[in-house]
């Protein structure tokens, strides 16, 4: 009798005796899983595995479709390979690069490949891309797709993985030397090989939407909508933020620092107090620079605004002493200290307290107490006791001076119903964020969301008592207040800053490390936390005494000089 084996399936919620070793597409098929989207992978006991995984023990099965977050990650990252075996194919003389999320999709430049003796002299400019190219890359795109062709992931010992990237690639083969495994995995389709953190589809012919456009002097790869992939998201304006990735790209290729690789092998080398010296020192510049362009149109109010963990409590703080030394005197008010009381707060489709809702916050007395402010009146301030869920008045009062600015940092400070019949000319919009301008490699980017929720973890759990199981529950909420309430705004700032620092995850990962494996391995929790545990071996960890008591970092990790 062929031996069998107990599955339950969490999508019909029931147990099955299968044949030891069936993959999960023969599961699939057998017992007729049907969900509202094409499944694209599963999660086996909360992992996320490939549709030609085989099981050989009882495990827990839910197949997933590209509308889950697990899903999505992996219908892109195979459209990457797929898009990166299409330039290999045509412009085999060029390099993908894989830059940064923008406009709802990812921004992808081609540069010639550079010699080993080229790497430390100026960096050639990337040719720009034609509309031909775009239009050839989009066409070979299609083709591979409709060959079908398989997707293997291979593993073998790391000197002979390095040995054949190093035929193919110039500087690709680096990742693996700094990962430090005997063996590694790789993926092939035909005779194309590359690399991929995690999952891939079985083969091309899963890929059924996509499209590629030129964008800037690359080219935008769209994606399909998230929540109904059926459609592509649709293209959004981004100048402003495309502008500081730019800006932050150009100055980590000065540092010679264009991926992960880069960075470990500095650290080895003993250059991340160097690093972390400069990283510093570039956000110092640029808040002096904020407070001088404040200082030059002299407004009554500065708003700051940002997603959540991205560092505007620190940046407000920061600001307040650049203000200082241009001569004026900044006071400094929270939107949480408006917020309606507990029982009063808006509620989600679930049931849950929305505190990422503006109505969270009491607008009509915000509104009356800042008009108050601007006419010159003294008035006495809330402060929100997150204890009780109240508001209350402590006796902090309030009167601008003539050399005052109303500096007013939240979630919602960049929504212009917040305070409409202000002037604009009045008004000077910052939109603070975490923007990581590093890459694992060049087909391999780094979600800009993940140093914000790496932070969040370590925070909610060092000073708010929150494990990270509790915090990644939140996750998915913030994540839609954000959609909701904050990036639809984000391009109304006159300015943008990036409170990312390039050497945050290699000391983000000496603390969240130990407190992502509390995570239970057998809860929906724990899918999020392998995927970031797996995510942080890809850096070297690095001491924090280098970095500076006033450090956004700061804000996260503790040892901070400011009072939060």
């Amino acid at each position: 009798m062929e031996p069998t084996i107990t599955i339950y399936c969490k999508n019909t919620r029931t147990y099955h005796d299968v044949p030891r070793g069936i993959s999960l597409i023969e599961l699939k098929d057998l017992l007729q899983i049907q969900l509202k989207y094409p499944i694209i992978a599963a999660h086996v006991n909360y992992k996320v595995e490939n549709l030609d995984f085989r099981l050989y023990k009882p495990k827990d099965v839910e197949f997933l479709d590209a509308s889950t977050p697990s899903g999505m990650r992996v219908y892109v990252r195979t459209l990457g390979m797929v898009l990166s075996a299409a330039v290999n194919e045509l412009y085999p003389e060029m390099d993908l690069r894989v830059e940064h999320p923008i406009s709802k999709g990812y921004y992808c430049t081609l540069q010639r490949h550079q010699s080993k003796n080229e790497e430390c002299e100026e960096e050639q400019p990337a040719p720009v891309l034609t509309r031909d190219m775009v239009k050839a890359v989009k066409e070979r795109m299609k083709q591979i797709i409709a060959e079908d062709r398989p997707i293997k992931e291979e593993e073998k010992q790391t000197k002979e993985v390095i040995r054949m990237f190093a035929e193919r690639y110039n500087n690709e083969s680096s990742i693996f030397e700094t990962l430090g495994n005997p063996y590694c995995r790789y993926f092939s389709m035909g005779d194309y090989i590359d690399y991929y953190t995690n999952v891939l589809l079985p083969s091309s012919g899963y890929i059924t939407l996509f499209d590629i456009v030129p964008f800037q002097d690359g080219l935008l790869l769209r994606i399909p909508n998230r929540d109904n992939p059926t459609v592509l998201e649709d293209e959004v304006a981004q100048d402003k933020m495309f502008s500081i990735f730019r800006e932050y790209n150009r100055w980590n290729k000065l540092l010679h620092i264009n991926n992960v690789s880069d960075f470990n092998i500095a650290c080895k080398q003993n250059k991340s107090f160097e690093l972390i010296k400069l990283a510093e020192a570039l956000h110092e510049k640029k808040i002096a620079q904020i407070a001088d362009a404040i200082a030059e149109k002299r407004p009554k109010i500065v708003f700051i605004s940002g997603p959540s963990s991205s560092g505007k409590t620190t940046f407000s703080k920061r600001l307040q002493i650049q203000l200082l030394v241009d001569g004026i005197k900044p006071e400094v008010l929270s939107m949480d200290d408006y917020f309606v009381n507990r029982v009063d707060t808006p509620k989600d489709a679930n049931g849950e307290y929305d505190f990422e809702d503006v109505n969270a916050v009491d607008l009509p007395f915000f509104r009356q107490q800042m008009h108050e402010l601007l006419e010159g009146k003294e008035v006495a301030l809330p402060t929100y006791d997150f204890t009780i869920g109240e508001r209350v008045f402590r006796g902090r009062k309030l009167k601008l001076q003539k050399d005052s600015v109303l500096v007013i940092e939240g979630l919602h400070a960049l929504n212009p119903c917040v305070l409409p019949d202000v002037p604009k000319e009045l008004t000077y919009k910052i939109y603070v964020s975490a923007l990581t301008t590093i890459n694992i490699d060049n087909h391999n980017w780094i979600p800009t969301t993940d140093i914000r929720l790496l932070r969040r973890v370590v925070r909610d759990y060092k000073y708010r008592g929150f494990s990270a199981k509790e915090t990644i529950a939140r996750c998915p909420s913030v994540v839609r207040g954000e959609k909701k309430w904050v990036y639809p705004f984000q391009e109304e700032a006159d300015v943008m800053f990036n409170s990312a620092l390039l050497f945050e995850f290699a000391v983000l990962k000496r603390h969240a490390e130990p407190i992502l494996s509390e995570v239970p391995k057998f809860c929906e929790e724990y899918t999020e936390a392998h995927r970031l545990l797996k995510f942080l071996q890809y850096f070297v960890a690095i001491p924090e005494k280098e970095i500076p008591p006033t450090s956004f970092l700061r804000e996260f990790v503790g040892g901070s000089s400011f009072r939060y």
